[in-house]
């Protein structure tokens, strides 16, 4: 029996949150065209006949002196080194440059085996894809070398049997039924975040974050009444996320309702949402400890 834990890493927007959904056959983390949607690690689970990969989901690593992105930093580098494996993501259409470099570096240092991975290659050229392999190969000599698509779920296969074949022996850590270890609240906030996300422009994700405010639950009259709020940063931006009479804020009700009703089934869902702002949050260390999992 196999169960090892497994740093997903690569730059932003190279496909980790969709490979992880796609290997454990579940949502864990959610998705965006926006760079930099995954701000905390985030743990996926994996379970067959031969054992347990517990991956670990974290944000995608880009080169910042801002606060915000440091402290993506931060958990990046904390997954890398506490964990048994290192699976390197690239993003084929991107060409590698001194970020990509600087990951490759950082994997090398941590000293964890490595499978390195060229993601997309659903829709790469053949030039892309003979660029892109050459390059891991050149940064991981020792290392297998493999072509995927989590989105089409193409080559995953491959990737789950180079991970378990340098994966530990052990028993299993989560039960074989688990396919994360989220706190239920950090899920939630997670889908309303990702809803905010596909509503609003290109610029307006990056000064949003979510927190539940206050969850209550009738085991007798099986009701959850849930209140959260969407924060930002200036006072002006509230009226963007609100939206045209209301038309915003009511999307994205109706599409967190839609998913968090999964997670409590049979259960009638009363679900509250706030727009605040809370001026200057990025640079705030008390609200990115609040915010920021490691």
């Amino acid at each position: 029996m196999k169960c090892g834990t497994v740093a997903v890493i690569g730059r932003p927007s190279a496909g980790k949150s969709t490979l992880v959904n796609t290997i454990t056959g579940m949502k864990v983390s959610i998705t965006s065209p926006t760079p930099q949607t995954t701000r905390s690690s985030i743990r996926g689970i994996y379970t067959d006949q031969r054992g347990q990969l517990i991956f670990t989901d974290t944000p995608g690593f880009h080169i910042s002196d801002k606060e915000i992105n440091r402290r993506m930093q931060e958990v990046t580098v904390s997954s890398l080194s506490g964990s048994d494996m290192i699976l390197y993501l690239m993003d084929g259409r991107r060409k590698p440059g001194r970020e990509e470099e600087t990951i490759a570096a950082l994997v090398r240092e941590a000293g964890a085996p490595v499978v390195a991975v060229l993601n997309k290659m659903d829709i790469l050229t053949p030039a892309e894809k003979e660029e892109g392999m050459g390059f891991l190969r050149t940064v991981f000599p020792s290392a297998p070398v493999l072509a995927a698509s989590g989105k089409e779920d193409e080559g995953v296969d491959e990737i789950l049997i180079e991970l378990f074949r340098l994966a530990p022996e052990g028993e299993l850590m989560y039960d074989e039924s688990t396919y994360t270890d989220q706190d239920l609240e950090f899920r939630i906030s997670e889908i309303i975040r990702e809803k905010t996300i596909s509503t609003l422009s290109d610029e307006m994700p990056h000064v949003i974050f979510v927190e539940i405010e206050d969850m209550e639950y009738d085991s007798e009259a099986s009701h959850v009444w849930i209140r959260a709020s969407i924060n930002t940063e200036r006072d002006g931006q509230k009226g963007i996320i609100v939206g045209k009479g209301g038309g915003n804020i009511r999307r994205i009700r109706k599409e967190s309702f839609s998913e968090i009703r999964r997670i409590f089934p049979g259960s009638k869902l009363t679900l509250d949402l706030r727009v605040k702002s809370q001026p200057g949050w990025r640079r705030s260390s008390r609200t990115l400890d609040r915010i920021f999992r490691k």
